[in-house]
């Protein structure tokens, strides 16, 4: 596009938007093509839309936007509700390229109770109102099959699929199925259940998909009642059989006073690229509803923005008609007849925080799944952790941790053990035998290898690691640091993980002097940082110990004169151990590595033992 042919389009624009009305409505954009890119709302259509030609506006995404807008379409209504309820229906229609996408693709299975002569519940996922009532869906299966487990045990609702008619129950044209036997249907097909019983179980088994509890259980205990003083005792012990079965799902079930009842509870869990937002539905104490929709943002929406779009959302997909909405803070939105509640103490705060604590386990489970398809999301929230922790000037992408290992200063050795992206680089791993040291001096041979791994690495060119661990607390730091920073003159950050009297590991330290670093032990991070100390603790004492078994064996065999290490090989192949060898007689030898070289063994052993 031409310079001119913008300034026309822009021109073009700015006429509309200055025919606008200073009303509440929705307003549309179109491309090139005339294809609806994005969908908004506003009190007032004229201040909202002019506020996007705005020379002082300085986000990136909505200048892309205006970029692409070749014309304009608004929809006056009457209220802000009703724009809310526009846009929202207009997003979801046309799913417009810079609106924010709502990330909905799972089918919650919901409840089903048939409009059959004799009434089927049954769980599932197709809605078809032409064949009954719908109560859900229900984000938590779980608690789905515990209200239907409940009517199953209440009422015995049937479960065959065959069609029953008033005329065939009549008529005896139906025979009764396994259920019967067992006792997990009642017999309405062959009229050992009576039709205006099993539809006043079907009745009230309504009212507990709707939440409505304390009412069945008022109704049963009236009946349990009326039962024993009509003496009808065998019936009046059905009936307390019941009403103890649902009264102990509602002790259960309920989370606050049943003096709660029909309430809504919204809150949005964001970051800066998606928002989740949490509904909870309330009702005689019970919440009966939860549900988690995800938006992927566009255009930096606001929290408000979101929820707001959020609230119509949810509350049209569940048909609620809740008079009181319960919400974390202020949001600029008013619903006709509908009371806006921000609680600070009480049952509904703790409604609040249940809404706020299911939107951020949301949250995380999403993420979970999302690090589970792509392992390099994890890596990398691992490493941005890291470096806000610490204020590293960048990812700790490669990481070396350091350990000594020795016995009382014999066979001393060390090793450093190299992470990538939080994953085990073992290419990388480097062995060390200290060579300068005498003693079990660990800060003296930590000197050492570090001083000789890092002047290497400098003579060859190798990349430097962005973050050096000490295996170890204040002491190990200070020696790493003398080397790096005033030795080699480097400025590669130093952390130390430090143990408690118990020998384990429970403090991340850093800077000079050392501080600790807030962190929790059962945190993902500190899961990974242990586990690099204990791969490099693995290395060093694997490497330790292949050390004096090798030395061991040396004295023994290799400094023989005359025996090379494939005669020595063939001697532990058959004799096994050292001890063995030396108590050999010359035949046993000589039978396993010829005359001459049993001759060489037998006189150095026995050599040893006159002396």
């Amino acid at each position: 596009m031409t310079r001119e042919e913008n300034e026309k389009r822009l021109e073009h624009l700015k006429g509309i938007v200055r025919r606008l009305p200073d009303k509440p409505g929705s307003y549309q954009f179109y491309d090139e093509d005339h294809t609806i890119i994005y969908v908004g709302k506003a009190k007032s259509l004229k201040n909202r839309v002019a506020s996007y030609f705005h020379a002082e506006v300085d986000r990136f995404k909505t200048k892309v936007l205006v970029s692409k807008i070749f014309d304009i379409s608004y929809t006056v209504v009457n209220t802000e509700e009703d724009a809310l309820l526009l846009e929202n229906s207009l997003i979801k229609k046309y799913n417009p390229r810079y609106n924010v996408l709502l990330k909905d693709g799972k089918t919650y299975p919901s409840i089903c109770v048939t409009n059959e002569f004799f009434p089927r519940i049954f769980k599932t996922r197709t809605i078809n109102k032409k064949w009954g009532t719908y109560f859900g869906p229900y984000a938590h299966v779980g608690a789905m099959y515990e209200i239907l487990n409940l009517i199953k045990e209440l009422y015995h609702p049937r479960t065959c699929r065959q069609p029953i008619t008033k005329e065939g129950v009549e008529t005896g044209k139906y025979k009764v199925c396994l259920d019967y036997h067992i006792k997990k249907c009642m017999g309405p097909c062959v009229g050992r259940q009576g039709i205006e019983d099993y539809k006043k179980n079907i009745t009230q088994a309504r009212e507990i998909l709707k939440g409505n509890t304390r009412q069945v259980l008022k109704e049963l205990k009236e009946e349990m009642l009326q039962l024993s003083e009509e003496l009808r005792f065998e019936e009046a012990e059905e009936v307390k059989r019941k009403y103890l079965a649902l009264d102990g799902f509602v002790s259960k079930s309920e989370v606050v006073s049943h003096t709660i009842n029909n309430v809504d509870v919204f809150t949005i869990t964001s970051d800066e690229k998606m928002a989740f937002i949490n509904y909870l539905h309330v009702s005689n104490g019970s919440i009966n509803q939860s549900f988690t929709i995800e938006y992927k943002k566009k255009l930096n929406e606001t929290d408000e923005e979101l929820l707001q779009l959020g609230i119509v959302e949810l509350r049209e997909r569940f048909k609620s008609d809740s008079k009181e909405i319960i919400l974390e803070k202020e949001v600029d939105i008013e619903l006709e007849g509908v009371k806006f509640t921000i609680p600070k103490l009480g049952d509904k705060k703790k409604l609040l925080d249940l809404s706020i604590m299911n939107g951020k386990q949301y949250k995380v489970d999403r993420l979970k799944q999302a690090e589970k398809l792509n392992p390099e999301q994890r890596q990398t929230r691992l490493m941005k952790e890291l470096q806000d922790k610490l204020h590293l000037p960048k990812l700790p992408y490669q990481i070396e941790c350091f350990d000594n290992s020795n016995i009382s200063g014999t066979d001393a050795v060390a090793s450093c053990v190299v992470f990538k992206a939080m994953k085990p680089s073992k290419k990388d791993y480097k062995r060390f035998n200290i060579k300068t040291v005498v003693g079990p001096d660990d800060y003296a041979s930590m000197k050492e290898v570090v001083s000789r791994r890092y002047r290497r690495m400098l003579d060859e060119e190798q990349p430097l690691p962005d973050l050096i661990i000490a295996d170890g607390g204040k002491g190990q730091m200070e020696v790493i640091r003398e080397v790096i920073q005033n030795e080699l003159n480097l400025d590669i950050p130093i952390a130390g993980l430090a143990k408690d009297d118990r020998h384990r590991t429970n403090e991340l330290l850093y800077g000079f002097p050392p501080l600790k670093v807030a962190l929790k032990i059962d945190s993902e991070l500190f899961h990974v940082l242990t586990q690099i100390q204990d791969e490099v603790h693995r290395f060093a004492i694997e490497f330790h110990r292949n050390k004096r078994s090798k030395r061991a064996l040396h004295s023994e065999l290799d400094d023989i004169k005359g025996i090379g290490p494939k005669t020595r090989d063939e001697l532990l192949k058959g004799l096994k151990t050292v001890r063995a060898i030396r108590e050999a007689n010359l035949e046993t030898l000589s039978g396993l590595i010829g005359a001459a070289k049993a001759k060489i063994i037998y006189d150095h052993f026995h050599r040893q033992t006159d002396n």
